[in-house]
């Protein structure tokens, strides 16, 4: 096997695991928001679901380096080779900072690191959307429009993940009083309207997870 098709096999080993455990994560939540189940039931659900969403946090920053990577190998992705080091350099600090993140529970350091790494796929967002009109409109940097196209929708998606996070900021203090023994419906009905005002922006996920797919698959030459 050629170091271009293992870096090809690893890139679509993160697509397969971040759309399979958003499949997983997606189904376990509806679990969380049962009211007829116990806390203790539904805490288990709350750990799955956690379980599954690694996957994505995981592949997030790791597919992207890989898919540049490949970009590079195949000519599409005009930059020096320091640039990409660069891109790598980032991507392997940002899976670092999710690893810690999920790892160090209940440190001290944990709420400094969260703003980070909030802020930070912010950064992601705004530089990948500029760099994707920067080469629709000239050109320039990435050869072939689909490509560029392809690290749009990959920005949009990060995008999401930050709404999601947004949107999850009720559910987390209405799940903290969930465990504390007051299952009153107003705690379920803030968990419950959290969860799925989650839903639409996990939807665009898997659309544009399957869009870029479906670009890499059947436009990569």
């Amino acid at each position: 096997m050629s170091i271009y098709l293992f870096v090809k096999l690893l890139h679509n080993l993160c697509f397969v695991y971040w759309l399979g455990g958003d499949l997983g994560t997606f189904y376990a939540s509806r679990f969380v928001t049962r009211p007829e189940l116990s806390p203790q039931s539904r805490s288990t659900a709350l750990t799955i679901m956690m379980g599954c969403d690694q996957g994505p946090r995981f592949c997030m920053p790791l597919i992207l380096p890989l898919g540049l990577q490949l970009a590079h190998m195949s000519g599409q992705f005009a930059v020096a080779e320091s640039w990409l080091w660069l891109a790598w350099a980032l991507c392997i600090g940002w899976f670092a900072l999710v690893a810690t993140l999920h790892f160090a529970h209940g440190g001290s350091f944990v709420p400094a690191l969260t703003r980070l790494d909030f802020y930070l796929r912010a950064v992601i967002i705004v530089v990948l959307l500029g760099l994707a009109a920067y080469a629709l409109l000239t050109d320039a940097i990435i050869a072939a429009d689909w490509l560029a196209i392809k690290l749009g929708i990959f920005a949009l998606l990060v995008l999401c993940g930050l709404m999601i996070r947004v949107r999850l900021k009720a559910f987390i203090q209405a799940w903290g009083r969930l465990m504390s023994g007051d299952e009153s419906d107003e705690v379920n009905g803030t968990i419950s309207r959290s969860i799925k005002s989650c839903r639409p922006f996990v939807y665009l996920i898997w659309i544009g997870l399957l869009a870029n797919a479906a670009y890499g698959l059947h436009l990569l030459t």
